[in-house]
């Protein structure tokens, strides 16, 4: 495509980046530590700690690691919502030379067993709320050193009440019991008489090793390097900074830090800026949330488009003052017409829609920050990142033409941990990855996906993609949710169904019915509807597609 879309770059932001001014993420932190150190870095739950508690903290943490004889480029798993303490041990593992291995909190003892045996994790930190699970498989893995936090163990003097009400009034910790595992409070005690030995880490080795979708129904870990990492900080950074000006970053962080969307652009973006995180723990109340949001005047906020979808749902979302926001991206899922034009009505701000994979790093594309409306596209590809649409035969497509998304870039993995077969699946020779999404071009160089390859519906020989039937389904007003999947049909192989989350009590079948014969050809409504009172989601908010077609197939 000769890189088309650099002729339509916004202006600022440069064709290339170079992310070698920093040996590694380590690196990076304590240089940039030494100029925020005064600025506060994190917020949660009341408490707000500086760039200089968090270089305390971490460094104390990782000589604590270094003190128990961990070899170089040991695997330590982190198993925690958004709270103060995960900064804290991420930034510590990094600095201490050893690769954070990131855990979904919400696993179960199934998932959790395989991703410590399968990364070979050594050691973890996990959150109190989540040990009983642990202590399931603990006996079945390669762990030998345990951290257990407290969601209160680093707040000050509203720690001890905040773990009274978690453990005692909300009754959230079940019991458990692991033998030698460590306070996190004591372990911090223990630590402040060690002392962090310089870790001699380079582009080249393992930062983290983030887990994701196996096609064998097992989680296999994407191999992210210090340079992946270091590379997509430099480009995220080159394409968002211009849109704050002069301010300092006060971000909204309610994707989970351990999701690579927030890891990157929220925890690791803001170390190199001297960006405030504002830590949300649970969002999934959002009254709290909102209330919350109305006690800081942040610059930029990322979720998911469920997220926004139910902010706009909140009356008290609606009276918040908004001036002072300046950039509100979307990620990890697409962000709808409907959600994006209510959004800009009220908040008077352009939803962008970025994208990426665990693979990349994770951000390859995204809109400009000057972009005015919803355009229903990803973007454009980021600095130092090629774009390739090929069809099943490997040729590019011609533009506008559908063709499966490669992208080639300093932020794409090394390959998938101890899976070489897995890796030849989706990396080429030439270095593309195939992403399994399927988009097309247009001859400025912005992308639209159609969907994902997997989830494409072959309706009589017609190529029907979910995506867009929840788009035009999400315009009804009456609609606060859906998704589509498609179930087998004797006449024409396949069919879509469609499950819809009422906002309006009164909505009917043949309402939708009637929005969809005046928005979609006929092959392409869809042939079932079943109202739910809900849908399947995942714990950053992404619809479970898979979930409903398997109980819908079956």
């Amino acid at each position: 495509m000769d890189r088309i879309w650099l002729k339509h770059y916004p202006n600022g932001v440069p064709p290339q980046i170079d992310y070698r001014q920093y040996r590694s993420i380590g690196d990076l932190f304590e240089k940039n530590v030494a100029r925020y150190r005064d600025r506060p870095a994190y917020y949660n739950m009341g408490k707000t700690i500086s760039f200089g508690d968090l270089d305390r903290l971490s460094r104390d943490f990782g000589a604590w690691l270094q003190a128990k004889g961990l070899a170089r480029g040991a695997r330590v798993a982190v198993m925690m919502p958004n709270c103060l303490q995960y900064p804290v041990c991420v930034f510590g593992i990094l600095r201490a030379g050893f690769a954070v291995v990131n855990v979904n909190p919400l696993y179960t003892a199934r998932e959790l067993e395989h991703q410590l045996k399968d990364s070979g994790s050594e050691a973890i930190v996990i959150l109190e709320n989540f040990a009983h699970v642990l202590q399931q498989v603990i006996a079945r893995t390669p762990v030998k050193h345990v951290v257990v936090a407290a969601l209160g163990d680093v707040l000050g003097f509203r720690g001890p009440i905040v773990n009274f009400v978690v453990r005692r009034v909300k009754k959230m910790v079940p019991p458990w019991r692991i033998p030698r595992a460590v306070r996190f409070n004591a372990m911090l005690k223990e630590s402040a008489r060690l002392e962090l030995k310089p870790a001699e880490v380079g582009h080249e080795d393992v930062a983290f090793l983030q887990y994701t979708g196996g096609t064998t129904g097992l989680s296999k870990g994407a191999v992210l390097l210090h340079r992946n990492i270091l590379a997509n900080i430099e480009q995220a950074s080159a394409w968002l900074l211009p849109g704050l000006k002069s301010e300092t970053a006060v971000i909204i962080t309610a994707l989970p830090l351990y999701h690579i969307f927030s890891l990157t652009v929220n925890c690791l973006m803001m170390m190199k800026i001297g960006g405030l995180n504002i830590l949300i723990t649970n969002p999934r109340d959002i009254p709290g949330f909102v209330k919350e949001l109305g006690r800081h005047k942040y610059n930029v906020i990322t979720g998911v488009n469920t997220l926004f979808n139910a902010f706009l749902n909140n009356p008290e979302f609606l009276k918040l003052d908004f001036s002072h926001v300046r950039i509100c991206v979307g990620g990890a899922m697409a962000v709808q017409k409907a959600v994006a034009d209510k959004w800009k009505q009220v908040t008077g701000r352009t939803l962008l829609e970025g994208y990426g994979l665990t693979e990349t790093s994770p951000c390859a594309t995204m809109n400009p920050l000057d972009l005015q409306e919803y355009n229903g596209s990803i973007g454009l590809p980021l600095p130092s990142t090629e774009v390739a649409l090929r069809d099943d035969n490997g040729k590019e497509a011609p533009l506008g033409s559908p063709g499966e998304i490669w992208v080639r870039g300093p932020q794409v993995m090394k390959g998938y941990w101890n899976s070489l077969g897995e890796t030849a699946k989706v990396l080429g020779p030439d270095g593309f990855l195939a992403t399994g999404d399927i988009g097309v071009m247009d001859e400025k160089g912005y992308v639209r996906i159609v969907d994902r390859k997997k989830d494409m519906l072959l309706v009589s020989g017609f190529n029907v993609y979910p995506n867009e039937i929840e788009s035009v389904v999400m315009m009804h007003p009456g609609v606060l949710e859906c998704a589509v999947v498609g179930v087998p049909d004797s006449h024409s192989g396949e069919v879509p169904k469609l499950f819809v989350v009422k906002k309006d009590p009164a909505l009917t079948e043949a309402d939708i019915r009637r929005h969809c014969e005046a928005n979609l050809t006929g092959y392409k409504r869809p042939r079932h509807i079943e109202f739910r009172k809900e849908l399947p989601k995942t714990n950053v908010g992404k619809i479970l597609r898979r979930a409903l077609r398997d109980e819908a197939r079956a």
